[in-house]
């Protein structure tokens, strides 16, 4: 199953952090903007350029220390089809280099529809008999508030291409409780949701004990965190809100089992502004993207149980 993959790659690397790919143009040094938006006339164009060089060389710097990346889809979106084709190289260059790569996207839908989104980001396109991966993720965030209908399309091509999904659970944003943290039959919405991951992962699991359907669960609730984990031993975490949220390697700890597995840690801004807060050259910014990886790494592993496969 697809987290097999993941889990496997995190015990390599003895790291469980994953990238998220979240660029900025105020995060990119100004030798590879400057001279990406003087080349290009439209600068949609110069800035999806510099988005997919700004990443290459994050990518290089870092794929033999994590195990996965995370784009988030929003932040290429908002730069039209030319930040869509910066998504779809960043993609295709982190398979290259061996990263597991989760496509944050937050989808949500029924039916065919959401049988698109599937197909789009973690399945194949037919035309004219031929087949193709239009993205090409390992795995994918969705939204899962309309229920069993919004996710059943996803699970067929988790089992047939050996992909995963994240489900949101408990968010780490401050609001999340307006709706997850409700009562429904003395429970509240967070376990509920997370009932359902355990459901809907029952007939997709790994080697490693846990399906191909995962959850989102946020690092500024400790608390729920590892009720979570105690809750659904089978369901794999993807936890947000690490750094610059406010998340800590102590907070993140409840989402790991004995073995410290169970869950994967993101952090974006700090590790892709690293060379800012550094104040270092702006030609080193890879190099201080990966001294904070590494730093994360460090302190998340001081925390949790030693990483092991059995």
């Amino acid at each position: 199953m697809s987290f097999d993959r993941l889990i496997s790659a995190i015990a390599q690397t003895k790291n469980p952090s994953v990238v998220g790919l979240d660029p900025t143009l105020a995060m990119i040094p100004p030798f590879i903007l400057e001279p990406m938006l003087a080349e290009f006339e439209d600068p949609f164009e110069g800035a999806a350029e510099a988005f997919i060089e700004f990443n290459r060389r994050l990518i290089d710097a870092l794929y033999d220390i994590i195990p996965a990346v995370k784009p988030q889809s929003a932040y290429y979106e908002a730069f039209g089809w030319q930040g869509v084709r910066a998504l779809k190289a960043t993609i295709r260059y982190a398979k290259e280099k061996g990263l597991f790569v989760i496509a944050d996207c937050k989808r949500n839908d029924i039916g065919s529809t959401m049988g698109a989104y599937a197909r789009a980001y973690l399945g194949e396109t037919e035309i004219a008999g031929q087949k193709r991966e239009a993205f090409g993720a390992d795995a994918l965030t969705v939204n899962g508030y309309l229920g069993t209908d919004g996710i059943e399309p996803l699970l067929n091509i988790c089992k047939e291409r050996d992909r995963g999904i994240f489900v949101l659970a408990k968010t780490s944003n401050p609001s999340s409780g307006e709706l997850q943290d409700k009562l429904s039959d003395g429970q509240p919405i967070y376990r509920k949701m997370g009932g359902l991951c355990e459901k809907w992962g029952a007939d997709s699991m790994g080697d490693y004990g846990y399906s191909a359907v995962g959850a989102v669960v946020g690092a500024t609730y400790p608390e729920q965190l590892s009720e979570l984990r105690r809750a659904l031993p089978h369901t794999f975490f993807l936890v947000p809100g690490y750094g610059a949220q406010g998340g800590s390697a102590q907070s993140v700890a409840g989402a790991f089992d004995s073995r410290g597995l169970g869950a994967i840690v993101n952090s974006s801004r700090a590790i892709l502004t690293a060379w800012q807060k550094e104040n270092c050259d702006e030609r080193d910014f890879a190099c201080a993207a990966r001294r904070e990886a590494l730093r994360m790494r460090d302190a998340i592993a001081a925390a949790i149980p030693e990483i092991r496969l059995s």
